[in-house]
């Protein structure tokens, strides 16, 4: 599969297929609901898709890695050496990381500005000393360098209907909708890296801060307040994917079936925090296998209709109620 996805995107030097395959290995092992939605994409755009998430995982894994013995100063200069590297495949000098190699590339043929890598790159940054924050507006601040700027950089490689400018921000706000969906699902892995990413305003207004959380992690306890404070980070984070909603249809209709298998197995991921009642701060919930391959079935069927040309809409799987 990976050979067809590879031809497909006339990707024939030996060097930048080992490169790109490597990208899709990280995807597949790591990013198991993204890695799902890709293969809906066709198989030109799924290499450039694995590139882009192998590099955020790179960063992601040079700032989170608790089991390295290097502080936030070298960390720092690891995340030096990732964008001097990037900028230097951008320029087309060899002597990088393989995946550096494919989402140089891939920036190239789709053109994405090297600014949202910065932008990322400068988030990641700012986990090295930043553990919290004080508000929504701070808390996106940090969102537009690691997750809104992902949507933007995947625009141009889902490609879109209507105007680019038309398209961002709904692709940028389902970016931020991943990434808080991310961070409630996380909250007690977050905890462990003396890190809260939900604002503290908002754990404020139900009496929450970062000793309960902390105490709540440590001693197994449940308290009211919590989950009260994580239905609210729901309810906003369902706004977040209001907001991205209307540009599903916005995107190339061969990237719609992708994205919205993405939209909807995120959304889905809340969901499974509530069915758990709202206990993130001690296990991480998922989504059954059994609903990700119905979702993923939903997909593969309107891909099967658009192709044929069926009179009758593609069938649908029903989104979670909101």
């Amino acid at each position: 599969m990976t050979r067809r996805e590879l031809d497909a995107a006339a990707i024939t030097d030996p060097a930048l297929r080992a490169a790109f395959d490597r990208c899709r290995r990280l995807n597949a092992r790591h990013g198991k609901t993204y890695f799902l939605a890709t293969r809906l994409l066709p198989a030109s755009r799924r290499p450039a898709v694995h590139a882009l998430y192998a590099f955020a995982r790179l960063a992601d894994d040079i700032v989170d890695d608790l089991a390295a013995a290097a502080g936030p100063g070298d960390r720092a200069r690891q995340l030096h050496t990732l964008s001097h590297d990037l900028r230097t495949a951008i320029d087309g000098r060899p002597g990088h990381h393989p995946v550096v190699t494919a989402v140089a590339h891939t920036a190239h043929r789709y053109r994405i500005p090297h600014s949202h890598f910065d932008d990322f790159l400068t988030s990641m940054r700012s986990d090295l000393t930043v553990t919290d924050y004080g508000t929504l507006e701070a808390l996106r601040g940090y969102m537009h360098g690691s997750a809104a700027v992902i949507g933007l950089q995947m625009l141009p490689v889902l490609g879109h209907a209507t105007h680019r400018d038309e398209a961002a921000p709904h692709a940028a706000a389902l970016g931020e909708a991943f990434q808080l969906t991310n961070f409630i699902r996380d909250v007690g892995e977050d905890l462990d890296r003396d890190r809260v990413y939900l604002p503290a305003d908002l754990l404020a207004a139900e009496g929450v801060d970062r000793e309960l959380l902390l105490w709540s992690r440590r001693t197994g306890r449940r308290d009211p307040r919590i989950t009260r404070a994580l239905r609210s980070a729901t309810a906003l984070t369902r706004r977040f994917y209001a907001r991205a909603r209307p540009g599903l249809d916005m995107l190339d209709p061969a990237s719609r079936p992708c994205v919205r298998t993405a939209f909807v197995l995120y959304g889905d991921i809340l969901d499974a925090v509530a069915r758990d009642g709202y206990a993130s701060v001690h296990r991480r919930s998922a989504v059954p296998l059994t609903r990700r391959a119905a979702v993923a079935a939903a997909g593969l069927a309107g891909i099967a209709a658009g192709r044929l040309g069926a009179a009758s809409p593609p069938r649908t799987v029903e989104e979670p109620s909101r």
